[in-house]
Order: structure tokens, then C-alpha cells, then sequence
């Protein structure tokens, strides 16, 4: 039972990464509307007969959430059957499909009447929710047939607020992001990792602004991450889950951070672009494991007392 069931959650999350990266491919190329101001349908036809890139690429992402909303379904009434005697499964299988919901409304919202770039670049965080939550449940699986065990774990308070305090500023970094993209500032500064339009590499205009406000809520996450992870290494050595989770965080955050160089050195490259995306998405899905550690610390404290 576990060890099928643990292939499907795996696969479910493999498909919402492919739900996040389809809708950052559909921002970069532009494809928003490839489908026109249909939806579900394109242009008004079940199978479009003039078929172009832009087309290809929302209708593709179309059917990928299409079998997400599927995938996630199934997951969160097999994951409540199975393993609804953990704490937070319930919650989190309620969570993944009504986001993943949200997610599509607002989707076909953007379609159908049109968004602001400030209101679109919430799509992508919400798309984090929705694949942290699968994520989420998929570790819990695994917990659940004890590959690892992460019940009991001690976690002082000095840890849990940089949890806490980390994932929340992390939302706010990727929306900073989001809103870069939705806004055509990508490329307003040229260079990395100042802006030198002018003799003092400042900026001087709107999206010069947003664009070195993104880098500089970068900058403090990657040393925010790099500490806690000091941290982690220094005084959590004897709890693994703790230990390893901050070490691939800390990993993923110097990727993030290249690779958004990158992204400016190689002038929006595609694949660049997408492989940034993927990357924060693994990294709040880890930092949303830890939270959900802090969480069920906070329990047994109180089971304690």
C-alpha cells in the first residue's frame, strides 16, 4: 500500500513541478494569451485550428493543470484513507487540491478579463503553496513508512524563528520576483550586480527600481540562509532532518542566487530562466517542511507540559 502509494505522491509532485515551470514558461515567451480570451477552449475551439508557439505553449500548460487538479485529488483521498492518523495530513490534503483550485481560477481570471501585473505576480507564489502542500503530503508518506524519522525533534525557539522568519521573507523575495517578470524589468539593469545606467550604478527609473529591490531582498535570503545553515551544522548535528534539511537550503540558495545572475548574463536565456524557477520552488518546498517541523514541535511541547 505504501510503496505504491509513495510512487504516486512522487509522481503528483513531479507534476506540479511541471505546473510551476509550465506557467514561468508561459510568463517568459509571452503565451499568456495564446489561447485568446477563451477558456477552458482556445479561441472558442475544442482542438484550435490555427495552431502557433504561444498557442502550444498556454494550451500545453492548460492540459498539464488539467492533470494536476486530477493527480491531486487522488492523492489527497488516498493520502486522508491511508494516513489520515497523522496530524497534518487532513490539512494538507484539503490545502493542495482548494489552492491548486484557486490557482486555476484565478488563471482563467487573467484570461478571460485581464490582470494586473501586481495581481498576476501573486499567481506564481500561490503556485508555491499548491506544490509545497503536495510535497508536503508526499514526505509525510514517507514518514509514515518510516524511512526517516522526524516525530520527535527538538527545536528551540532561536531555530523556529528563523523558520518562521525565513519562509515568510522567502514569499516575499519570490514575489518581488514575479513582479519583476510580470512588469518587463528583467533586463532593465544590464549588469549584475549593480545597476549602470549611470555613473554610480543607482537607479533612476521605475522598473531600474523594482528590479535592484528584487536583487537586494536576494542578497539578504542567501545570507540569512547561509547562517541558520552555520547554525544548523553547528548545534543540530544529532537530528538529521534539521541538519540536512538547512545544508540543501543552503545548496539551493547559491544556485538561485547564479543562476539569477545568469538570467541577466545570458539575456533572459529560457532555459536559464525556467532552471531558476525550479530552483526556488524546491527551496520553498524545503523550507516548508521545516516549518511544518516548527510546527509539530510547538504539539509535543504542549502534549509536555
Amino acid at each position: 500500500m505504501y510503496r505504491l502509494l509513495k510512487w504516486f505522491a512522487v509522481c503528483t509532485s513531479i507534476i506540479m513541478l511541471f505546473v510551476l515551470i509550465g506557467g514561468a514558461l508561459v510568463t517568459k515567451t509571452g503565451s499568456g494569451m495564446g489561447c485568446g480570451r477563451s477558456w477552458p477552449l482556445c479561441h472558442g475551439e475544442l482542438i484550435p485550428s490555427n495552431i502557433d508557439f504561444a498557442l502550444v505553449v498556454e494550451l500545453s500548460h492548460r492540459i498539464v493543470s488539467g492533470l494536476a487538479a486530477i493527480v491531486v485529488l487522488v492523492l489527497s483521498i488516498w493520502a486522508w484513507r491511508v494516513i489520515g492518523h497523522k496530524r497534518e495530513t487532513k490539512f494538507l490534503a484539503l490545502l493542495s487540491f482548494a489552492v491548486l483550485m484557486l490557482q486555476a481560477l484565478i488563471g482563467a481570471a487573467a484570461v478571460i478579463w485581464g490582470q494586473s501585473s501586481a495581481v498576476l505576480a501573486l499567481h506564481f507564489g500561490i503556485s508555491l503553496v499548491s506544490f509545497a502542500s503536495v510535497f508536503l503530503l508526499t514526505l509525510l508518506i514517507f514518514e509514515a513508512d518510516k524511512r526517516f524519522d522526524a516525530e520527535t525533534l527538538i527545536i528551540d525557539r532561536r531555530m523556529s524563528f528563523h523558520i518562521i522568519g525565513i519562509i515568510t521573507y522567502c514569499y516575499m523575495v519570490v514575489y518581488s520576483g514575479a513582479l519583476v517578470r510580470h512588469v518587463g524589468a528583467s533586463l532593465a539593469c544590464p549588469t549584475w550586480p549593480t545597476c549602470t545606467r549611470n555613473g554610480l550604478g543607482l537607479p533612476t527609473q521605475m522598473h531600474e527600481w523594482i528590479q535592484m529591490g528584487h536583487r537586494a531582498a536576494a542578497g539578504l535570503i542567501v545570507v540569512w540562509i547561509l547562517y541558520v545553515a552555520i547554525l544548523a551544522f553547528r548545534k543540530y548535528k544529532h537530528q538529521p532532518v534539521i541538519y540536512k534539511g538547512w545544508m540543501v537550503c543552503a545548496v539551493l540558495v547559491l544556485l538561485q542566487a547564479t543562476t539569477g545572475a545568469l538570467v541577466v548574463f545570458t539575456k533572459l536565456n529560457i532555459f536559464v530562466s525556467l532552471l531558476h524557477a525550479l530552483i526556488i520552488s524546491c527551496l520553498f518546498g524545503v523550507l516548508s517542511y521545516l516549518l511544518m517541523l516548527v510546527t509539530r514541535n510547538k504539539v509535543n511541547r504542549q502534549k509536555q507540559q
